[in-house]
């Protein structure tokens, strides 16, 4: 099979599509720090993660698999910790992925959780979690979520829309009730964040929150005090996802701290807390340069204290949510190679057995990824390819663009990086695939801690 080995250079725009790939890196076998787990590590060539052998893992747990290092993600968890302070909350933002174990791992260290469905409560609450850690977020909670975090004592809820007000006072008021329900108000700031228009959330055409503009946000706060079966805790933020700098926080901060002042001078009450979310940017490719936490923490820090000092309050606790910056990072997916198809001298596609239903990331929001060989070292030189599934689907791309050894054969094993936040989660059977499992890797072994779905499980649903 001939393969178009692509010269170092730069390649001809009329060989090209619209979105042209960058030039390929000096040595395909590097792994960049910043986009791998940091315990990634070729050993006598073949890549290991926590000092485990990806060929042993794909042998053990088969592929597509995601491979997730513990102490990568308990190290980013104490990173957090320290560098917003003791008078800080850091939680953890379960949508990234949820699972038993990662939620456990991320107690230990000190982060509370974040939830956003009953699905995922009832996972933290099954994992033994502390429901005082827990917050529950949801721009449409069903009565059964409000009425079971109720119940179960969550430690915060934050209200999205007035029927949802009105609905948790309900709750609240009903014997069984576990404690007062602490309520932060979700304000929609009206921020344009600098990320895909799906990953916007702050901007006043979409469906979270109360907007400030339109004083929805007052008259939320108002009914919230007005019920004395709930407490006012604080004002909660989200801006978006994927965000490398403070800008956009700084601007939000300013917003929300001027309804702050409002309720201060309208009831007499001061807000005790302030979330301003979460969304910080990782590394997908190396050129990615997302600010490290440490700087993130003592801008945000910095923005609220002179906010508050700007409009004559006290520096509420800051809560922030971290959910892609702590699994995204840690995470690889292992592939095997099937298919390989030279296209016209353009590129060449590289199937692989997983695909969109595994990375819906790709299609979804046109996001890049690192791809590397992983179960061997090669000299060939560097191949512009294409990283595809296996579903029946022009769209079904794993990895748009990316340079792999001219040698690659069916059978290989290839490792995308970066994959812990929202590819498991969003994970699909299109086409019947079943779902990948998860491993932990620590101390150079594997632990499954999300077992791979079997096709016995696909047909168990099907009752007809």
């Amino acid at each position: 099979m001939s393969r178009v080995a692509h010269p170092a250079g730069p390649l001809h725009a009329d060989v090209l599509p619209a979105d042209h790939p960058p030039a390929p890196p000096a040595d395909l076998n590097a792994l960049h720090p910043a986009v791998w787990p940091r315990s990634a590590a070729r050993r006598d060539g073949v890549l290991t993660i926590g000092g485990a052998d990806v060929r042993d893992l794909a042998a053990e747990f088969g592929t597509p698999l995601f491979v997730t290092d513990e102490e990568d993600v308990r190290g980013r968890c104490r990173e957090y910790l320290e560098a917003f302070g003791p008078d800080a909350q850091v939680a953890y933002a379960a949508k990234a992925f949820c699972s038993r174990a990662v939620l456990r791992w991320v107690t230990d260290e000190g982060l509370g959780v974040d939830v956003c469905t009953g699905g995922e409560l009832a996972v933290a609450l099954s994992a033994g979690i502390d429901p005082a850690l827990i917050t529950l977020h949801g721009s449409n909670k069903l009565p059964a979520e409000l009425s079971q975090a109720v119940s179960s004592g969550v430690g915060h809820i934050v209200v999205d829309s007035f029927e949802e007000i009105a609905r948790l006072a309900y709750y609240a008021d009903a014997p069984g009730a576990a404690r007062r329900p602490r309520v932060l108000v979700r304000v929609t700031s009206g921020v344009e964040a600098h990320t895909h228009e799906f990953m916007a959330t702050a901007h006043d055409d979409q469906k979270f929150g109360f907007s400030l503009a339109s004083g929805a946000a007052d008259e939320a706060v108002r009914r919230v005090i007005a019920l004395p079966v709930l407490e006012l805790a604080g004002l909660h933020s989200h801006i978006g996802s994927q965000i490398f700098d403070t800008a956009g926080f700084e601007v939000a901060a300013h917003r929300v701290l001027e309804l702050a002042a409002r309720i201060h001078a309208e009831h007499g009450v001061a807000v005790a807390e302030l979330d301003l979310g979460g969304g910080f940017g990782i590394a997908y490719t190396p050129d990615d340069d997302p600010p490290e936490v440490k700087s993130l923490a003592s801008g945000l820090r910095a923005i609220v204290a002179a906010q508050c000092a700007a409009f004559g309050l006290p520096v509420p606790r800051l809560t922030v949510e971290p959910g892609r910056s702590v699994i995204g990072p840690s995470t690889v997916t292992l592939y095997q190679v099937g298919t390989i198809k030279d296209v016209d001298g353009i590129r060449t596609y590289v199937s692989v057995d997983g695909g969109m239903s595994d990375n819906i990331r790709t299609a979804l929001y046109d996001s890049s990824y690192t791809c590397v060989l992983a179960s061997r070292v090669s000299d060939a030189p560097p191949m512009l390819s294409r990283v595809v599934g296996r579903h029946c689907e022009s769209g079904d791309i794993v990895v748009r663009h990316c340079y792999l050894p001219a040698d690659l054969a069916p059978g290989d094993l290839l490792a995308v990086a970066a994959t812990g936040a929202y590819c498991r989660s969003l994970a699909s059977n299109y086409n019947h695939l079943p779902r990948p499992g998860v491993v932990a890797v620590r101390d150079g072994s594997g632990r499954e801690i999300v077992r791979r779905e079997t096709l016995d499980d696909l047909l168990s649903l099907d009752v007809g």
